[in-house]
């Protein structure tokens, strides 16, 4: 019989059934998904959460088995701290023979066994050290558990460290190979928030991205109409390569891509304060764990290993295969495996840079910028020309103060924005609010109700009520392909980053932005608008270079 329907007695849920399972929520169960809505409460199956831990512990020598009632008196308190009343973990076994202490725990939501088995295993350790006896080990039997689900999974699914098997609404999770650091590290919580979060993915994962239009420009006319990629290379403007998604760009090329970063600093980054940083171009895995880079986007990324070793003697082999065959041969054994990766955007490392650190209130915000680092994304098929590129240059400003200044700096840089790509560019473009940035790394989604909003005439008037927090895109026209492309970003973060590195101030809870300014897609957004003749362009640029000649 379905577990959930055992739980369930003419329609209430049994008394005896809900006291086992920790289910606050004894008498409440309504088939309206409303009824949970309008009182604050999850519906049952949400809230079901069943853990069984059979385990030992491992002394360093025999214990009296006297001690049993002893330790165990001492260990029921610890079961309930932290639990309403009478929903802590129950302790199930404790028998000592030898060397070996077995214990059975079980519990619901609160005082999960792998936290009990923790404080048990640290108060055991302090009362037998009186005696010369310490704990060698954790021997883990069995650790399973049953939870809630949301949506009935729409196909099975596995995750490390765990075996699963799905029940209608309910997931049975035996866990595996878990050892004691894991349990310290919280690897059973992190198991069962993975699969909730695999589950509605698989609903909402197919939808792509939440895109809602804010803004747009008037319609420009007499727009160029080819692609400026294939013209530039045509030209001797730019060469794709030396490999996949990359372009070398040639003086006149490079003119324009200076021109249009000279322009974003002076235009928009200046006026407003911002101060200027240099990053490193290689980022330890770390900081992409506190970003969620490394879980959200691991196969975008470009990874950096670095040699086993600088003896010319260890690389001997190696070098004598290139002369001989002029090709680069297996590097098995002479590089470590990956310890970082090239930038994927500078933030991660701004952010890195300030952790730990508490903020003077009276400098903030604090508004910084990088532009040396260069950022590398493996695009796969997705490639086109300078618009779509594996490696890219990047302004990134990022801004950190109270709730109050980053709502307010992103009037500010959207207002420099408008400036730009208005009344500078003269560009035909559009503001979109869409699934943030960093939920996008973080391989997360969005869900936002649809709401009825009038497009207002000034870009002033967007309606940012209710949207804190996210991403706002901006795309341009690409007259060549009839199709948008996102050339400009502004996001809130929030806390996410300030939390993720310990940033702070007193007496103030700190929240952050950033802003990635591609130079290549600024770049490419003018000239497919207004082509490469630079007589015809409304932005001067007093240094433009000619191409390099070839006979």
């Amino acid at each position: 019989m379905d577990r959930l329907n055992e739980c369930h007695v003419n329609g209430s849920l049994c008394p005896i059934v809900a006291a086992r399972l920790r289910v606050r929520h004894l008498s409440i169960v309504n088939d309206d998904p409303e009824f949970y809505d309008n009182h604050k409460i999850l519906p049952l199956h949400t809230t079901l959460m069943i853990f069984r831990l059979e385990c030992a512990l491992i002394t360093s020598r025999p214990v009296k088995k006297e001690e049993e009632k002893r330790l165990k008196r001492l260990i029921e308190p610890l079961l309930e701290k932290g639990a309403p009343k009478g929903e802590g973990c129950s302790l199930d076994l404790f028998s000592i023979g030898g060397s070996r202490i077995e214990v059975k725990l079980s519990s619901g939501r609160y005082v999960r066994p792998h936290s009990a088995i923790l404080r048990i295993k640290n108060l055991i350790s302090k009362e037998l050290g009186k005696q010369k006896i310490g704990i060698r080990g954790l021997d883990m039997t069995s650790y399973k558990a049953e939870i809630g689900l949301e949506k009935e999974p729409l196909h099975p699914f596995g995750v490390p460290f765990a075996d699963l098997e799905f029940k209608g609404l309910t997931c049975c999770i035996s866990f595996k190979g878990l050892d004691e650091q894991g349990l310290e590290k919280g690897y059973p919580d992190r198991i069962i928030a993975l699969i909730q979060e695999k589950v509605k993915f698989q609903y909402y994962g197919g939808k792509g991205e939440y895109w809602k239009l804010l803004w747009k420009s008037t319609e420009k006319k007499g727009l160029w109409d080819k692609d400026p990629s294939e013209e530039m290379v045509r030209l001797n403007w730019i060469k794709q390569g030396p490999s996949k998604g990359r372009w070398f760009f040639y003086p006149p090329a490079a003119s324009v891509i200076k021109a249009m970063e000279d322009l974003a600093v002076r235009e928009v980054l200046a006026p407003l304060g911002f101060s200027e940083v240099i990053s490193p171009h290689v980022v330890p895995f770390e900081i992409w764990i506190k970003t969620g880079h490394m879980e959200g986007v691991p196969g975008e990324v470009y990874y950096v290993s670095e040699p086993s070793s600088r003896d010319p003697d260890e690389w001997s082999t190696f070098s004598d295969l290139v002369k001989i065959t002029k090709t680069v041969p297996d590097f098995s054994g002479l590089v470590t495996k990956p310890v970082g990766g090239i930038t994927y955007a500078q933030c991660p490392v701004i952010y890195w840079s300030l952790e730990g650190k508490t903020l003077d209130p009276e400098q903030l915000p604090i508004k910084v910028f990088d532009r040396k680092a260069v950022s590398c994304r493996y695009e796969s098929g997705g490639r086109h020309g300078i618009e779509r590129v594996d490696e890219f240059h990047r302004i990134e400003p990022v801004f950190i103060g109270t709730r109050e200044q980053m709502l307010s700096l992103r009037r500010e840089l959207i207002e420099r924005f408008y400036h730009v790509f208005e009344k500078i560019l003269n560009i035909d473009w559009r503001a979109a609010w869409v699934t943030p940035f960093y939920m996008q790394q973080a391989g997360e989604f969005i869900e936002e109700e649809e709401r009825e909003e009038q497009i207002p005439e000034k870009i002033s008037e967007i309606d940012l009520e209710d949207r804190d927090k996210g991403t706002i895109d901006f795309e341009s026209r690409m007259p060549y392909r009839e199709g948008w492309l996102e050339f400009q970003n502004l996001t809130i973060v929030g806390d996410k980053y300030t939390k993720a590195f310990r940033i702070k101030a007193p007496k103030e809870e700190l929240w952050s932005g950033c802003a990635g300014i591609g130079l290549e897609r600024w770049c490419a957004s003018y000239l497919a608008q207004k082509g490469l003749d630079p007589e015809k362009w409304n932005l001067r640029i007093e240094d433009l270079k000619e191409p390099i000649r070839f006979l």
